[in-house]
């Protein structure tokens, strides 16, 4: 498996100017099939926290970790097992398949771009990358390995600690060190590099039937799918659900109001990204839908009425059909960044 590190601006801004000199350093290096990173020195510029800054050693170590199966108990589940590089860091299932079969109700989001994000999972549970990294290894329906024999085994590996070195200084391992080298990995999986990037970047052009959708797109989704990400970062009620109920500690209706315990939040999730369609279905936080027509119609005639849908929707419906649906399916496939999966 193979993908990109690609130049990333470490600022970001809404203007149209910086918008498109931020495209700029999007470019993917040549591809090679000998290592999974094609440019493995340019960190400096992906955002990180002052207290992990990237660096060749601590990713090439996340990689590891990441992709090591022997972190679940019973050494078939690692990370890339609900993100894998082939579907864009998803699995393709509408909920995830750890230890258990069908224990969450949530389905599995991309890992592209993070290091732009401000909170993370649906509801934005996690405020950083690196306190969410134990969650799937510990939980036991994941990979439920307790924290300490995962530190062990890390620590008795041969390779492990001489990488733990290279990155870190040290040869120990601890749970903080483990949190920050998986980190920096998911930080160096950016996706920038779509025709619609190459577009921008004045490489390629958009055929006619691919500029009218951006028109379309410009016009009926970009107030929540907005910038370069194609998301605001916040969340949004859109009326998958009428009546909201608990179904446990993720339940799938409530949305945001688990996390603010504000009713202005139930049934509000996170605005994902609109890159990489072609590869990150099912759709939706729970994966009910199977293709981009189930979503479209949804908009264009599913919205449930409740108090809580999202103020755009309850007084400007987006109806999508006939050729203005080919039109933006074709804009939002030049989305697609093939240059993020492995090969």
């Amino acid at each position: 498996m193979s993908f990109y590190i690609n130049k990333v601006s470490k600022h970001w801004s809404c203007s149209l100017a910086v918008l498109l000199l931020f495209t700029l350093v999007f470019c993917s290096k040549e591809h090679n099939d000998k290592k999974k990173y094609s440019d493995a020195d340019n960190f400096s510029s992906i955002p990180y926290p002052k207290a992990n800054p990237q660096s060749k050693e601590g990713v090439l170590l996340g990689q590891m970790l990441f992709f090591d199966k022997r972190l679940s108990t019973n050494g078939n589940v690692s990370c890339a097992s609900c993100h894998q590089p082939e579907l864009a860091f998803t699995d393709g299932l509408q909920f995830p398949q750890g230890l258990k079969e069908n224990a969450s109700f949530r389905n599995t989001p991309p890992i592209f771009n993070l290091a732009w994000h401000r909170e993370f999972f649906w509801d934005g549970g996690a405020r950083n990358l690196e306190s969410l990294m134990f969650a799937p290894i510990t939980h036991p329906n994941e990979m439920g390995m307790p924290l300490k024999q995962a530190i062990a085994l890390i620590q008795n590996d041969k390779k492990y600690p001489n990488s733990f070195l290279q990155a870190f200084g040290t040869d120990s391992v601890y749970s903080a060190l483990i949190a920050r080298a998986l980190a920096q990995y998911v930080r160096s999986i950016v996706s920038f590099n779509s025709k619609y990037d190459r577009h921008l970047r004045n490489e390629v052009e958009l055929d006619s039937l691919e500029m009218d959708g951006l028109a379309i797109f410009q016009q009926k989704c970009s107030s929540c799918h907005s910038g370069l990400l194609f998301t605001d970062l916040d969340y949004h009620n859109i009326g998958l659900d009428s009546i909201f109920d608990d179904r446990g500690e993720l339940d799938v209706l409530l949305g945001r109001f688990r996390i603010t315990n504000d009713s202005i939040d139930i049934g509000k999730y996170k605005t994902p990204s609109l890159r990489n369609l072609n590869f990150t279905f099912p759709y939706m936080h729970d994966g009910r839908f199977e293709t981009l027509d189930r979503v479209l119609d949804h908009y264009s005639f599913g919205i449930k009425e409740s108090r809580f849908l999202d103020k755009e929707l309850q007084k400007d419906r987006v109806f999508l059909g006939g050729q203005d649906r080919t039109k933006l399916i074709a804009f939002l496939s030049t989305l697609n960044d093939s240059s993020l999966i492995a090969e």
